[in-house]
């Protein structure tokens, strides 16, 4: 039985792999595709000639349907459209802009296109626009956020009863019940982030993946807020921010501090001190690094079990 999500990216499971930047190439992108859901090539990182070289490999690693997450405040967006259109690639992710600048050219050539929102009235715009789905992402998300902090328990209800599009739940989703809760949320699909970036194929850096293993519930925080929202890893760096945005910095100041490439440096490079170390929320549920199959298989096995668990839990609202 298929859903929407399915339905629309023509894929087993409805289970997505967020594009995420210097994490989400070709490698993880195809081995998410491999194994039934659908991975994304995060383009947020790529200069186009890398595009186009990580589209053409993961079309040879994989003969399963994949996208682009394309972020549409790059300067180079243009550049970046016109890779991912002479490639055919037939899905693409948008974030952090407004699709319908850009809708028609996608529509012309049959690509499905799916918007991140992070509250009703972007997912309402991006409906009306055109879009074929969204991706309601909660403040629990890693990396950049929503200015309005809406959190997954709150977003995913609101969307679903005004928007007549398939939504997909997105922020602080790594397991089996956090899959299961945003299902009940009215989701009809899920974006996993951190979870895969800590995995053998992602192309994070092996610091970096250790940091996500090693984190705590409490271990990510919220800052820059006045230059864009963004959920990281505590470490020397966020204490900076931290404390220069307690003295009241100014936005200059606080992007002077942030410098250039400091995502590249944290997630890249494995600086995890003064790295930019995005990762969601649901850091402390994660305890390894997976392959990729191991992990999907996981996901399916455990969905499976808690399933009849829930079921069972339920039980106590029926009559009999």
């Amino acid at each position: 039985m298929k859903n929407r999500v399915c339905e629309l990216f023509q894929i087993r499971y409805p289970i997505i792999q967020a594009g995420m930047v210097w994490v989400s190439g070709w490698k993880l992108a195809s081995a998410v595709s491999n194994c039934g859901g659908l991975g994304l090539i995060g383009a947020g990182s790529m200069k186009p000639d890398l595009l186009r070289e990580h589209i053409q490999k993961c079309k040879l690693a994989t003969n399963k349907p994949y996208g682009v997450n394309l972020p549409l405040l790059r300067g180079d967006i243009e550049d970046l459209i016109k890779v991912v259109i002479e490639e055919d690639v037939k899905i693409v992710f948008t974030s952090a802009g407004h699709p319908g600048k850009y809708i028609d050219r996608f529509k012309d050539r049959n690509v499905k296109v799916a918007h991140v929102v992070s509250s009703l009235k972007q997912g309402l715009k991006a409906e009306s626009v055109g879009c074929d789905a969204i991706v309601g992402e909660g403040v629990e998300a890693g990396g950049h956020n929503g200015a309005d902090q809406l959190s997954v328990f709150s977003l995913i209800p609101s969307l679903s009863q005004n928007v007549k599009i398939p939504i997909i739940a997105a922020g602080g989703i790594v397991n089996s019940k956090g899959i299961l809760a945003a299902f009940a949320l009215g989701a009809e699909g899920v974006q996993v982030g951190t979870r895969f970036a800590a995995t053998v194929e992602s192309s994070a850096h092996d610091n970096y993946k250790r940091k996500i293993v090693e984190a705590q519930d409490n271990s990510t925080v919220l800052i820059l807020q006045k230059i864009g929202l963004v959920r990281a890893i505590k470490n020397n760096f966020t204490e900076r921010i931290q404390k220069l945005e307690s003295e009241g910095a100014s936005v200059e100041q606080l992007r002077e501090a942030l410098g250039a490439k400091r995502e590249k440096l944290g997630i890249f490079d494995g600086d995890v001190d003064e790295g930019l170390i995005e990762a969601g929320q649901g850091v402390g549920l994660i305890n390894d690094i997976p392959a990729v199959k191991e992990l999907f298989d996981r996901f399916i096995s455990e969905i499976n079990q808690e399933t009849v668990v829930l079921n069972d839990k339920l039980k106590v609202f029926t009559n009999d």
